[in-house]
């Protein structure tokens, strides 16, 4: 099979699965116990008679059978009409996610990309010092920052750069001295922005690169005894040449798998860093539609769960691609 009826087939897959993946996404919400309606007007406290009851269920379509809300349901996903939330007073869901969208790519792709740079390179250099002082020290920090809680990282942050040298913001996208006087230059507004993102972007990267770490070393630990590696050596070649260009090449299918599965998940932010900064992202957004209204924000979070679905599906579709391109000896079939 060659690579256009590769791609041609995996176009097919994708599509099937992203059906799937709405009909999965269209029953959690349809089948969750209770009715979304009487949970927000109790806590809203609304009281209403049976009558009024019923009408604002037919307003909302509530009183509709399955088939017919399910059918309605794929319109509205597949045309990006995702309709009106709780959150913000009624706001669009569509805007909701476009506004806090860039603030998400921002950090989780700053954030993202240091860390697959910084745990590959590093990973790499610990994999040919395997037994050295320099091995161990690598692989136990790895193994403490992998573990450590991600709230308790963004704890010591905000407690010593924040609080204590008051080096950065405690919180926020932007500076709170901006309501009042707002940036007056590029330079200061990119200064202000980037102030805002430099403790959450550490939280996540020291979170996160160890895992890196981890998987680099290894990957590369099961192919640098390989024959080529030894032909390499004997005709001469520098080691880093060897290592960055023999080694990791051929090592890197499991990366380029976790990269794209990175990369999928970006624009679901981090909920436990947003929330901990205050940073209004997507993060903060699912945690809004969860927790932040008088009930769930059902059509925010089956939206946010569907952009998030086909992301991952993209990925994985780029990733299979470029495994060929990687590794020549691999088929497309």
């Amino acid at each position: 099979m060659g690579l256009k009826e590769y791609i041609a087939k995996r176009i097919v897959y994708s599509i099937i699965l992203i059906f799937a993946v709405l009909t999965v996404n269209f029953l959690i919400f349809a089948m969750m116990p209770g009715d979304p309606l009487r949970q927000y007007m109790a806590r809203v406290e609304l009281a209403t008679t049976q009558e009024q009851y019923q009408m604002l269920r037919e307003q909302l379509g509530l009183d509709k059978p399955l088939h017919q809300k399910y059918v309605e349901y794929l319109g509205r996903m597949l045309t990006w009409n995702f309709g009106k939330g709780m959150i913000g007073g009624g706001v669009d869901v569509t805007s909701q996610i476009m506004q806090r969208l860039p603030n998400t790519l921002i950090l989780m792709g700053t954030s993202a990309v240091l860390s697959i740079i910084a745990g590959v390179l590093i990973g790499a250099l610990v994999a040919t010092k395997r037994g050295s002082w320099f091995d161990t020290t690598m692989v136990t920090g790895s193994l403490l920052t992998y573990s450590v809680p991600i709230f308790f990282i963004g704890w010591l942050m905000i407690f010593f750069f924040a609080v204590q040298l008051k080096w950065f913001p405690i919180g926020g996208v932007e500076p709170r001295i901006w309501g009042r006087n707002p940036p007056t230059s590029l330079i200061e507004f990119l200064a202000g922005r980037i102030s805002c993102l430099v403790l959450p972007t550490i939280t996540l990267f020291l979170f996160s690169v160890g895992g890196w770490i981890l998987l680099s070393r290894a990957c590369i630990l099961e192919t640098i005894t390989e024959d080529y590696v030894v032909t390499a050596k004997a005709k001469g070649l520098r080691e880093r040449t060897i290592l960055y260009k023999h080694i990791l090449k051929n090592a890197s299918l499991p990366l380029i798998t976790n990269v794209a599965m990175t990369f999928g998940f970006l624009i679901s932010g981090a909920i436990i860093t947003e929330t901990l900064f205050t940073y209004n992202g997507m993060g903060l957004l699912i945690w809004d539609a969860m927790r932040g209204g008088p009930a769930p924000d059902l059509p925010t979070l089956q939206a946010i769960f569907y952009i998030i679905s086909l992301c991952v599906i993209v990925a994985n579709f780029i990733a299979d691609l470029l495994y060929g391109i990687i590794d020549p000896r691999i088929k497309y079939r």
